[in-house]
């Protein structure tokens, strides 16, 4: 194995992790294109970023769900998607210099290699696994949050929000309105239960929501009624 472009007690600085095993690091940098023209046994980073990706998955999955509470499972999914796709993986590699360390075979390296999106973002999944095989869910996850705190604290306000909360926040500038939440359906067996609620402005309906909870066919119902409002 040639020694990375740049060097690998610089990468470990920038990423805040000192590898026990560094075969875990260089891995997770060698492209599949280096390990076919060199041959000898060369491992590349698939297996990694297979990994990876479930890892990622993961620690996402658990911050969104203990700090957006409020959310239905099908918004859950779309904050994880948008947090986990090639376009954030890339940004998250390149705000690291992730290329500059890569091992590539020549024809990737000549095609410009170090800067396909889609080779930087498999490539950061492979670190996220190196860094979970070399010291555990703890360590992975110390690294991968400081890169999705910042995006979900810069959209959250706007795609993410409490939707009841918006509500009454809305409703509470004329005071002679009051919103109430009113169960009209409740239907399923016990372990799959669904619930539909209206949520009223005064006496008139102004949005309904279904959910597996009432909790959450609230803040459906409450979305709707933001989204007739224009908000």
């Amino acid at each position: 194995m040639p020694s990375n472009n740049g060097d690998l007690s610089q990468l470990e600085q920038k990423i805040g992790h000192s590898f026990q095993n560094r075969k875990f690091l260089s891995t997770a940098l060698t492209h599949s294109s280096y390990a076919n023209e060199v041959k000898r046994g060369v491992v590349c980073n698939e297996r990694q970023e297979f990994l990876g990706d479930a890892v990622l998955s993961i620690v996402v999955s658990d911050y969104i769900f203990r700090h957006y509470s409020h959310l239905p499972e099908g918004e859950l999914t779309k904050i994880r998607a948008s947090l986990v796709c090639e376009k954030s993986l890339c940004q998250f590699a390149r705000s690291i210099g992730l290329g500059d360390y890569l091992v590539l075979g020549k024809g990737e390296e000549q095609m410009g290699g170090r800067l396909r999106p889609s080779i930087l973002a498999d490539a950061f999944e492979a670190l996220i696994a190196a860094i979970y095989l070399d010291s555990g869910m703890e360590a992975a996850a110390e690294f991968v949050l400081p890169f999705v705190k910042p995006e979900l604290d810069n959209h959250g306000s706007r795609v993410y929000k409490d939707y009841k909360t918006t509500l009454q926040e809305i409703i509470q500038k004329n005071p002679e309105e009051q919103v109430s939440y009113v169960l009209v359906d409740e239907s399923g067996p016990d372990h799959d239960k669904r619930f539909k609620v209206e949520v009223h402005l005064n006496s008139n309906v102004i949005g309904t929501g279904a959910g597996r909870s009432k909790k959450e066919a609230e803040q459906m119902a409450a979305r709707e009624a933001l989204e007739l409002m224009g908000e």
